[in-house]
């Protein structure tokens, strides 16, 4: 039996994912939550197999989420969930642990597909990451968007800026000083070969960059 545990704030979607589960015999329900900290609390008390885990969820982050459960309990398989398109998380999710990624268009029995999978210790990546992983391979490093070459908290700052949020508020939100946060984005800029806070702004609603 594949014990699952389902990270989501949206009750109506966790609803929708138990009765998946329902009719798969080879599944059980572990627990469920719509919020980050209560998740790594519940994963340090329960045997999960594979989680189920959504990326917009109240907490400490989704990769930070992700990173904090993968080095406390490895063997977990990470599946994420998410209404993003593969080519805004799923590269940066898989190199943070994850062991799988899917849109929440996908059919039930795609997603049944692809727990059994994750279980099995396998990666699970959809066609359409597939392509895009050959696509990006054949065409070089040189063709990889400037915001693909960040480190994860380089990265999670870009999408707080972007979002509206200042230096103060996303050292709140992501629990660091600010003097970190503004190293943060020094390092944003360097990398990105950007001039100010204005044109990562710019850059993260052109790129559609959100957390």
């Amino acid at each position: 039996m594949i014990r699952v545990f389902i990270a989501d704030d949206h009750p109506i979607l966790r609803e929708g994912l138990k009765r998946i589960l329902i009719d798969c015999n080879d599944m059980e329900l572990v627990g469920e939550t719509g919020d980050g900290y209560d998740l790594i609390k519940q994963c340090n008390e329960l045997n999960i197999d594979v989680l189920l885990l959504d990326i917009s969820m109240p907490g400490p982050g989704f990769l930070d989420t992700l990173n904090r459960i993968k080095i406390k309990h490895p063997r977990m398989q990470i599946l994420v969930l998410s209404i993003h398109p593969e080519d805004h998380y799923a590269l940066r999710a898989i190199k943070a642990g994850a062991a799988g990624y899917l849109t929440k268009d996908h059919s039930p029995d795609e997603l049944a597909k692809a727990i059994r999978h994750v279980h099995q210790g396998r990666k699970f990546l959809s066609s359409v990451l597939v392509d895009e992983l050959a696509t990006k391979f054949q065409e070089g490093e040189d063709s990889i968007e400037l915001h693909k070459n960040l480190s994860n908290r380089e990265y999670q700052t870009l999408c707080l800026l972007g979002s509206g949020k200042n230096i103060n508020e996303i050292a709140k939100h992501l629990s660091l000083s600010p003097k970190t946060v503004s190293t943060y984005r020094y390092r944003l800029l360097a990398k990105m070969k950007l001039s100010s806070t204005g044109e990562l702004i710019r850059y993260a609603v052109e790129h559609n960059i959100e957390i």
